[in-house]
């Protein structure tokens, strides 16, 4: 089975929501380390977490979170 590649935009929601990796680690419940590689697309989070960070962001998940172009699934 072909995995499934994903692209977000969590680092850009981050900012324009005036926070550090740590604060919105802190907020989302996990360790700052988790954030940067889901913001370098190192760590697929789970769906409470990608909620989490929706919610504090204030963003859709569709917004933050999309499956990379030229994958079938």
């Amino acid at each position: 089975m072909e995995e499934i590649e994903f692209e977000n935009r969590v680092k850009l929601a981050r900012v324009e929501k005036g926070l550090t990796q740590e604060e919105l680690a802190n907020l989302a419940g996990v360790t700052r380390q988790t954030i940067g590689l889901i913001e370098a697309g190192k760590y697929n989070p789970t769906l409470k977490l990608c909620l989490s960070i929706s919610q504090i962001t204030g963003k859709g998940l569709d917004e933050l979170f999309w499956i990379k172009k030229g994958l079938r699934i």
